[in-house]
């Protein structure tokens, strides 16, 4: 998968995650996970997008390691609305699976990435 495709899972992974933030009810814990998800959720796509302007490589895995973190960050806020009963497990099983292999992506990117560079 190249670059261009990972931006547009990115890309369409946040819409995803929108739309599931606006379906939150405005209670006080609705509202607290919808800001932390809605912050680390937009992170990851546009970190992953200044990694691919970096000015070095290890800028570059820097960057993709902040959006790694971001995406394991999201999907801890996902997991919990589903755990806590706030959002039906059985609506976000696609966005799970998902953020699960957008993580997996960033992190085989990262590891590559880490590889290459020792080899210089």
């Amino acid at each position: 998968m190249d670059a261009r495709e990972v931006s547009d899972r990115l890309l369409e992974y946040g819409v995803r995650v929108i739309k599931v933030v606006e379906s939150l009810p405005p209670t006080l814990v609705g509202r607290r996970i919808a800001d932390q998800l809605l912050r680390s959720s937009m992170s990851i796509g546009a970190n992953y997008e200044e990694a691919q302007g970096a000015e070095s490589r290890e800028d570059f895995v820097h960057k993709l390691q902040v959006a790694l973190k971001e995406i394991r960050e999201s999907n801890y806020w996902l997991r919990l609305l589903s755990k806590a009963g706030i959002v039906p497990s059985n609506r976000l099983s696609a966005i799970l699976d998902e953020s699960n292999q957008l993580r997996a992506m960033l992190s085989q990117a990262v590891a590559t990435t880490k590889v290459k560079a020792k080899r210089l």
